[in-house]
């Protein structure tokens, strides 16, 4: 009889060890911690990304019921969550494919391939594929865009989305959040000013890079929808550093002028092909509700605040260009 109570409390004992395995927390960690698996990953990558996020005893019961399915055939690419649970619902959880969305940041940049690599760093696909896909036409042709217009399209935000989205499906949500953000008043807005959604971006984006300064942005946006209505040539200098895709350039000089692009609004009057970075909310919202006065001329302020001087008339802009010529020599800025 003891000899059969010594047996029964050896069973008990496996039955509480298996089931402490199995049901113990396997994250090693107090906080929520994330594993991340590709494409290419096979069952021995996953145990060695699994491992270092994993309590021993749970992880030992996690291999266990990997050896007893058909989980090395079918893995599920993704972005996963582990929390205190154990290695049996974490088990089912990778199996199923139930994966933690991430947060995308759409960043404000001012090329095509800067954007492919920002997206990358958060995602699965590589920019290489990213890139590729906004340069090609049929691409872009499907999603209502065009290799000048593309920059529109892209709405600077925070956005969930999973981390093995495709490039297509990315690009499709993408657009998606480009129609949620383009409201019927905005609509009405750019209609009013007799300009569609990518001229909007077009001069948002040219604002975006001539100032920082929220409480600028409508005036500058005033400034260069009167030079548009006027038909005058905008002569924005960072068009100028667009065309010449040199964004280091502090000063811009009278030889540089001559560029023959496009995008240069010093030989081309009206809005170039399409914007010279992805534009923010602020500098859309910025152009939307532009500041109504009568300025066609700007020129940065001497003291380099940043902000800058407005002139109604060639001789108030001509005086203030002196002053800021005067502050760049002085400084030895070329």
């Amino acid at each position: 009889m003891k000899y059969l109570i010594a047996i029964l409390i050896c069973l008990a004992c496996a039955a509480a060890a298996v089931l402490y395995g199995f049901s113990s927390s396997f994250n090693s960690s107090d906080e929520p911690q994330y594993v991340y698996i590709d494409d290419n990953d096979n069952i021995d990558t996953v145990y060695s990304k699994l491992q270092p996020l994993a309590n021993a005893i749970p992880f030992s019961a996690f291999k266990t019921l990997v050896s007893h399915t058909s989980y090395p055939e079918h893995i599920k690419s993704g972005r996963y969550q582990i929390n205190d649970e154990g290695a049996f619902k974490l088990f089912r959880k990778l199996r199923g494919g139930m994966q933690e969305p991430t947060m995308l940041t759409v960043p404000s940049v001012r090329t095509m391939p800067q954007m492919a690599a920002r997206l990358s760093q958060s995602l699965m696909c590589d920019s290489i594929a990213i890139a590729e896909a906004l340069s090609d036409s049929s691409v872009l042709n499907s999603l209502g865009f065009t290799k000048e217009t593309i920059p529109s399209m892209f709405i600077p935000n925070t956005y969930d989305i999973y981390w093995n989205v495709s490039v297509e499906k990315l690009l499709q949500r993408i657009r998606q959040e480009y129609d949620r953000f383009w409201t019927s008043e905005r609509q009405a807005k750019a209609k009013a000013m007799g300009l569609t959604q990518t001229q909007v971006a077009t001069i948002a984006s040219i604002v975006d890079e001539e100032t920082n300064k929220t409480d600028e942005k409508p005036t500058i946006a005033g400034l260069y929808y009167n030079r548009y209505l006027k038909g005058m040539k905008l002569q924005a200098d960072p068009t100028v550093k667009f065309a010449m895709q040199d964004f280091g350039i502090r000063r811009i000089l009278n030889s540089m002028l001559t560029t023959d692009s496009p995008y240069n609004t010093y030989m081309y009057a009206g809005l170039p092909p399409g914007p010279i970075r992805v534009p923010s909310q602020e500098s859309i919202d910025a152009v939307l509700n532009y500041e109504h006065h009568n300025y066609i001329y700007m020129c940065a302020k001497e003291d380099f605040s940043g902000y800058h001087n407005f002139a109604v008339t060639s001789a108030e802009h001509l005086a203030n260009a002196h002053r800021y010529a005067a502050a760049l020599n002085a400084r030895g800025i070329r």
